[in-house]
Formats: C-alpha cells, structure tokens, sequence
C-alpha cells in the first residue's frame, strides 16, 4: 500500500447493456471521479449502497481519508425533506439515499473532508436538515441549467471571498459545467450559501465550523482544469 489517501465515491445502482448481456443491474459511477481523483494523487474507491455499512458506517470510513458524493440521474426521496413529490421529480433509489446520508452524516461526525457534487450537494443539504426545489425551472423561469440531454450547461459561478469554496476553485469567480433541475431551496443548519450563478440559483454551501465539508452543484470532474477535487485530495495527503 502506498501513501496516496483513499477516496471513497459514492455508485449507484443501475441497469446497463454490455456484450451479450441485456439490462443487467450494475454499480457505477462516470469515470472521470476516478480520473480526477488519480490525477489529484489519490487512489478512488467506489462505494456501492450497502445495507450493512448504512447502519454502520464507521467500520467503513476507517479505510477512507476522504469522501466524494457523486451525482446522478435519481433525485432524492422528498419524503426525506418533508415534501411531496412533485411531478418532474424521479426515479428514487431509496437504497442509495439512505446509504448516502448515512455515511455523510458519519463522515461530518468524525470531521473527515466530504465533496457533495450535484446530486451529493443535495445530500449533504439534507443531511444537516435541509430542503430542495424540486424543480429548479419553476422558480428560475428557464431551463438552462440542463439545456439538452446528455450534455453540460456552460455557466459562471460566483465564490463569496475567503470560502472554502473560492479557496479550493481558487478564484472568486469560475466557469462551471452543470446538469441538474433540483436545487437548494432551505438551507441545512449550520451551512452556509458561499456560491451562486447569475440568475442566483445556490450553487455552493459549506460547513464552516468543518476543515473540509463542500457541497458544489456543478461537475468539476468534468473539467480537468478544476482544482476542485485537487484541492479534496490536497486536505488530506
């Protein structure tokens, strides 16, 4: 075993088709967190929903350094947030939340640095009690932030001074690839808005009394130019 930490990233479960094999149900997550993490030095473990380590994530998270909450095509359970579903919400994959919520939770208790991107920013929202807009282009009025199916919104977001945020970007400002229509709606308590793009959709919350715990609503695993998870892998090397 090396020195490089080891980050755990969150899978979900899905059906894929793959030689001979039709809609077979598979754990994945996009590769590029894989890349990303590697680039930043660390060795990337995928975490597939598992009931065992949900109930008890501790035994678990003694082998990580860090943890990645990806994003995803399923939303959250709004029951989790107290809400109704509403008509543009779904699929949910009840498993995953609850694996998910329960390793964050774990995770912030023994203060191990947590990136929550795009659908893993949701996670961690409400896993300190908060809620989501189900449905971003109800209250913005437009669907850009996930224009076209299968591609990602180019966009600008913009840093509070001095945040985790802005530090691990590093800029107060910075382009962005996103692909979401959810979003925050009540902040979980204890975090804090640190970004937002120009139509003021929330676009970053952090826990400050945390060294390391970042929700992102973007894709910086996207952008080899990110310093995003860089900067994760950094917090703990």
């Amino acid at each position: 075993m090396s020195g490089r930490p080891t980050v755990g990233i969150t899978a979900a479960t899905e059906t894929v088709s793959y030689g001979a094999w039709k809609a077979m149900p598979a754990f994945l997550s996009p590769a590029n967190y894989v890349y990303a993490v590697q680039r930043a030095g660390g060795r990337p473990v995928l975490l597939p929903p598992d009931e065992e380590d949900a109930g008890e994530p501790d035994g678990l998270l003694d082998l990580l350094d860090a943890l990645i909450l990806t994003g995803g095509a399923g939303d959250l359970d709004p029951d989790l947030y107290g809400q109704e579903p509403h008509p543009e919400t779904g699929p949910v994959q009840q498993e995953r939340d609850a694996y998910e919520l329960a390793l964050v939770r774990a995770a912030i208790g023994r203060r191990m640095p947590v990136l929550g991107i795009c659908r893993g920013m949701h996670v961690l929202n409400v896993a300190y009690g908060g809620g989501l807009e189900q449905h971003l282009p109800d209250v913005l009025g437009h669907e850009e932030h996930r224009h076209t199916p299968g591609t990602f919104a180019d966009h600008e977001v913009v840093l509070e001074a001095g945040s985790l945020a802005a530090r691990a970007v590093g800029s107060e400002r910075t382009p962005v690839k996103s692909h979401h229509h959810q979003g925050i709606k009540d902040v979980g308590e204890g975090l804090v808005v640190t970004g937002r793009s120009e139509d003021e959709a929330v676009e970053a919350i952090e826990d400050p009394s945390c060294p390391f715990v970042l929700g992102v609503l973007w894709h910086p695993e996207e952008d080899e130019k990110s310093q995003l998870i860089r900067a994760l892998v950094s917090e703990v090397s």
